[in-house]
């Protein structure tokens, strides 16, 4: 009997932790020690991503990523913002991309009209 509380437990866990693993292209983050960090319990961000080779991709959920060009990842997110424009954005640049390559798509999503844009980062090893 202890066994199948147990294993409904797991069961239970589980379940409840699928839906919130979020998919993408790997990326080595900046790091940092301390940053704000941004509430998407209720609405999963708009990542945009740019890889170590200086590629575009753009996640919406858990839809598939594919390369594209930074005009067309500012297009992607306009349209996805005028279906939910409560969905928060983020850019997860890749800490070994250019610092100009972050801030030109800063610079298209914000001509496409994104109110407002997130940095992903990763906290340092061994701190809070």
């Amino acid at each position: 009997m202890p066994y199948i509380d147990v294993m409904l437990v797991l069961l239970i866990i589980f379940m409840a932790t699928a839906p919130l693993i979020t998919h993408g292209v790997k990326v080595d983050l900046p790091k940092m020690e301390e940053s704000d960090l941004v509430d998407t319990k209720d609405t999963p961000p708009i990542i945009a991503s740019i890889d170590a080779d200086g590629r575009y991709y753009v996640s919406v959920g858990t839809d598939p990523e594919e390369p594209m060009e930074a005009l067309d990842v500012a297009a992607v997110i306009k349209l996805q913002l005028m279906k939910n424009p409560d969905v928060p954005v983020m850019i997860k640049g890749s800490g070994k991309v250019s610092y100009q390559e972050v801030l030109l798509l800063m610079d298209f999503l914000k001509r496409a009209g994104v109110p407002s844009v997130g940095l992903m980062t990763e906290s340092f090893e061994g701190t809070k």
